[in-house]
């Protein structure tokens, strides 16, 4: 019971406030020996509710120790002046962003955070000969056949059908242009 109640006392005794935040958070460290080797404890007493939101980044990195010396004002003061003249930068950007699509498209499309289909429109008159009237389509259709069909010969030219029907042989054969791969087969 004495362990304990020097603990809680020596928990109360030797902390040192190393300081305030911005929120009105209180930080604190304090050295203690754990098996023989003397380590700092960090942690922060909230103002009001429990936020751990309300902390500000630098505290965080010397809370986890990821900062030797906690922050001081002066340098809180300057980051926030610097996050401060960031945040009118880019309100300034995405003013001249949007004037400059008002001059380009005339009106100004809303952003949801949805991303929106494809403009069919835009690509139907890409195709000024696609037209619902008669037989059109079928005279698109004919001619895309045809041009698959010349394609197919224009292939029977290149590699002529006797070479196609060949089984590959499992070793390379030949050299330089006449070279042929074949398929590689794992050792047994």
């Amino acid at each position: 019971m004495s362990k304990l109640f020097a603990k809680i006392s020596g928990f109360f005794s030797s902390r040192t406030l190393v300081g305030v935040d911005k929120a009105g958070n209180r930080y604190f460290t304090r050295k203690e020996e754990i098996d023989g080797i003397m380590k700092e404890k960090r942690w922060v007493i909230f103002k009001g509710e429990t936020d751990p939101t309300s902390i500000p980044v630098e505290w965080i990195c010397w809370l986890n120790g990821q900062r030797k010396k906690a922050p001081t004002p002066e340098e809180m003061l300057e980051l926030e002046t610097r996050r401060e003249r960031v945040k009118l930068n880019v309100a300034l950007l995405k003013k001249e962003e949007e004037e400059r699509k008002a001059k380009e498209g005339g009106a100004l499309r809303v952003k949801t955070g949805k991303v929106g289909g494809p403009d069919l429109k835009s690509f139907i008159r890409q195709f000024p000969t696609a037209s619902t009237e008669g037989g059109r389509h079928e005279d698109i259709s004919n001619a895309m056949e045809d041009m698959r069909n010349s394609q197919e010969t224009e292939e029977e030219k290149i590699v002529p059908p006797q070479v196609k029907q060949q089984p590959v042989p499992s070793e390379p054969t030949g050299s330089g242009p006449t070279f042929k791969p074949g398929t590689w087969q794992p050792p047994t």
